[in-house]
């Protein structure tokens, strides 16, 4: 796997708002949420805590790579693709469990691995 450059490192700790992240069913829809709940875990890997997942974990369970785009206070896009594990056990579902609410169910995390990393159209990795 790759890692996100030092620029999206950065990057990811200035976003604002909420991030998008996208899936792919077993017929070729795409499947495209909202989500709070996010960290990065490793330079390799960024998180989305389930808590109300639908069809994103039907996708992701069926083997499913995925999209994470966000953006920064400044407006600067970025989108993260690689393929998506699903934890509900282990070191990356008790670090989603230290900082998901506790008010909410944290069912796993859905850990993006960085494969390829764009800023607008260019390709970073």
């Amino acid at each position: 796997m790759a890692a996100l450059p030092e620029a999206v490192s950065k990057a990811w700790e200035n976003r604002e708002g909420p991030i998008v992240l996208t899936t792919i069913d077993s017929e070729g829809n795409l499947n495209a949420i909202y989500a709070t709940c996010v960290s990065k875990f490793s330079e390799d890997t960024l998180v989305v805590a389930d808590n109300f997942f639908d069809k994103t974990r039907v996708n992701i369970l069926g083997g499913s790579k995925g999209s994470l785009l966000f953006i920064t206070r400044e407006g600067k896009s970025f989108q993260v693709k690689g393929p998506v594990e699903y934890h509900t056990e282990g070191a990356v579902f008790d670090d989603m469990k230290k900082w998901n609410s506790s008010k909410l169910p944290g069912h796993a995390a859905a850990a993006l691995k960085v494969e390829h990393v764009f800023s607008g159209a260019e390709k970073l990795v």
